[in-house]
């Protein structure tokens, strides 16, 4: 056969080929696998990428953001996980991968997700709200202590007081931390932590595999923490390991010594502290003393002091200057007011008083003569008259007419008369 009988494809085409073959079928489009995650990779677009290995073999996997931003952990080298998706290939290098929908850790997936759910509760219940949490006393006198009697924990809490802080008392009140049974006995003893007078109440174990841990997940805990009316210093595991209690309580503490820590203030410190105070406390004792002392001083030396009665003097002198101002301004008043009314006295018409009537009486007798000739009444007793007809005064032969009747006024009376003639 030669080579114009035989029919050659692209690499691409057969790569692709292979990809059609298997998104075709079926097994390959839905695939549950299980293996160790190696090169992992997280791209900056939210994509992640890594190696599935078991002990004889391995597979390339990658996992979209879209798909990625549902997880409810951080995969890493090493981790055990259990993964759901597709097998296809990936045409430009030929490789075959897995296509991962979904992804949880293996042995804890259904933990995790139990604690995701019961988070996302929570914090929609308002249980994680900062404003409810409460303030730590910073000096507290007495503080509980809820955990297993026996253990790394217990003993770490209380030598850390007893070293830090051993004026403070300590009660415990021990309570399963592990196994079906412990929520309930935490629960419990918690409760009971609420009859004492405790300033500070700590919850915790020491750490282990979140199995170990669960008790302080549950949602009976969550709820005992909530309402206690002591503050809470959660104390759980190690650094890296958070439970539900943790978010739930007043403070969290990376460790159960971490909690000892965070409970009483440093003996040391305090001693440091209060030494610090005293000395400056006396520091500034003495520097209030030696300021007052200049200031008694200063009095002591002033001129105030060492000639008390000459400050009167000087006032004294001030009073005489304003008695004798006082004394010239009433006399000058008295000599001034006495010489106005002894020129009062000397005016004519206080010793003349009646020549101020003589001239205004001859005035009103002029001006009554002058009204008398004026008076046309005056001139009725020289025998004349007046004649009016109605109310109008004659003065005039053409202003009247035979028959109309006139009214003549003299001295002493009156006459009506009717017209006989006008000439």
């Amino acid at each position: 056969m030669n080579e114009e009988e035989v029919k050659y494809y692209s690499v691409s085409q057969y790569n692709q080929a292979i990809k059609n073959f298997l998104d075709s079928k079926e097994e390959c489009q839905v695939v549950h696998m299980r293996g160790e995650v190696s090169n992992f990779k997280g791209h900056t677009r939210g994509h992640l990428y890594f190696t599935l290995k078991d002990e004889e073999s391995r597979i390339n996997a990658v996992m979209f953001s879209g798909s990625a931003s549902k997880l409810a952990f951080t995969p890493k080298d090493g981790d055990e996980v259990l993964v759901d998706g597709r097998i296809s290939v990936y045409v430009p290098n030929g490789g075959y991968q897995v296509y991962v929908d979904k992804m949880s850790l293996a042995g804890n997936g259904d933990l995790l997700r139990k604690f995701e759910e019961l988070k996302k509760k929570l914090m929609e219940e308002g249980l994680f709200a900062e404003d409810h949490k409460k303030t730590i006393p910073k000096y507290p006198n007495r503080i509980g202590i809820v955990t297993a009697p026996t253990g790394a924990a217990i003993r770490d809490i209380l030598s850390t007081i007893k070293r830090r802080y051993p004026l403070c008392e300590t009660i415990l009140f021990p309570a399963l931390v592990q196994g079906e049974e412990a929520k309930f006995d935490v629960v419990r003893q918690i409760k009971k932590a609420q009859e004492y007078d405790l300033d500070v109440l700590i919850v915790g174990r020491g750490g282990g595999s979140i199995e170990d841990l669960w008790a302080f997940n549950e949602e009976i805990v969550a709820r005992a923490v909530y309402e206690s009316e002591i503050p809470i210093i959660s104390a759980v595991g190690h650094e890296p390991d958070f439970t539900i209690i943790d978010f739930v309580a007043d403070l969290r503490a990376p460790t159960p010594t971490g909690a000892a820590e965070m409970a009483v203030p440093n003996m040391m410190d305090l001693i440091n502290y209060l030494h610090h105070i005293a000395i400056r406390a006396n520091a500034s004792v003495t520097n209030k003393m030696e300021l007052l002392k200049r200031n008694l001083n200063a009095l002591s030396s002033s001129y105030v002091l060492s000639n008390p009665l000459a400050s009167f003097e000087i006032r004294e002198q001030k009073l005489d200057t304003l008695y004798q101002r006082l004394n010239q301004m009433i006399t000058y008043r008295l000599e001034k007011e006495t010489k106005r009314l002894d020129n009062l006295k000397q005016k004519h018409v206080l010793t003349h008083p009646l020549e101020l009537f003589i001239a205004p009486q001859n005035t009103l007798e002029l001006m009554i003569n002058k009204l008398e000739l004026l008076n046309p009444l005056s001139v009725l007793s020289k025998g004349y008259s007046i004649t009016k007809v109605g109310d109008t005064v004659l003065t005039s032969s053409k202003k009247i007419k035979v028959k109309d009747k006139v009214n003549i006024k003299l001295l002493d009376g009156e006459i009506d008369a009717v017209v006989e003639g006008v000439k």
